[in-house]
């Protein structure tokens, strides 16, 4: 990937995605851009030989690829300011913005841009990401182009745009839901004798074992539990004790709760 990449708008996720991207011996630091509105917050990259700015604008001249990491209210106010950068050059636009549709930064920039919307997750900061994407205007080598530059933090999968909402709750809300439950055991192996180290070394490994199960094998979560709960065994009733007190249900209720928030 030669293009030069400019992320507008480098919180948690743009510091993530561009952390990822500098993991790739391929990519060049000086193909990459990064805007904040305080750079100072980004000094960890200036050594790396990433250009760091305030000035969208500049990194928007610069940019074959413009990925906008601002918060969705931001995201008029941002392509007002470079609009007529976007209309005078062929950039690839990618907003990371939940809930902002194709269409309506459409509306703001020009009926032939090339958009993309996409969802990663801040495991693009060690290549471990899932990026949901859907776009529109696009060319096939323009989508295969956006397809890897994600799968150079992760895994990118396309979706109709009617889902984008729901990956954001599974793919990125998702991030905090496992790591609540991977505290919630590390507590109860304390519980039950561990130091705080050694049970998250057990359960941070359980947690990445049980997941590359799932991916290499693929199996079925029931399929795999069905290997480890034995008849009267300790497996099966710490789980039956977790269903009764509510786990699946609050799962697939916080789930629900965090989509409906984003559809208000």
């Amino acid at each position: 990937m030669k293009k030069s990449i400019a992320i507008i708008g480098s919180g948690n996720l743009g510091k993530s995605i561009a952390q990822g991207l500098l993991k790739n011996e391929d990519f060049e630091p000086s193909q990459l851009i990064l805007t904040r509105r305080n750079p100072a917050n980004l000094s960890e990259f200036t050594s790396r030989g990433v250009t760091i700015s305030s000035d969208n604008r500049l990194a928007a001249e610069k940019a074959d690829i413009l990925i906008l990491g601002v918060k969705p209210f931001t995201i008029p106010v941002i392509l007002d300011e470079i609009k007529d950068i976007l209309e005078s050059k062929k950039i690839i636009l990618i907003s990371l913005a939940t809930g902002v549709s194709l269409n309506e930064i459409a509306q703001q920039t020009n009926s032939s841009q090339v958009i993309f919307r996409a969802m990663p997750n801040i495991a693009a900061d060690i290549q471990e990401s899932i990026t949901c994407l859907c776009s529109r205007n696009e060319t096939v080598d323009q989508k295969t182009e956006v397809e890897n530059l994600f799968n150079h933090i992760g895994q990118s999968i396309s979706i109709d745009e009617s889902l984008m909402e729901a990956a954001t709750v599974l793919g990125a809300c998702g991030i905090a839901y496992v790591l609540r439950f991977i505290r919630a055991m590390i507590q109860g192996g304390i519980q039950i004798g561990f130091d705080s180290d050694t049970a998250s070394k057990i359960v941070n490994q359980t947690v990445k074992g049980a997941a590359e199960l799932m991916i290499k094998n693929e199996m079925h979560p029931e399929e795999a539990i069905d290997k480890v709960t034995t008849p009267k065994g300790c497996t099966i009733v710490g789980l039956n004790e977790m269903e009764h007190h509510g786990f699946s249900s609050s799962m697939v209720r916080g789930v629900l709760a965090s989509y409906e928030k984003i559809e208000k």
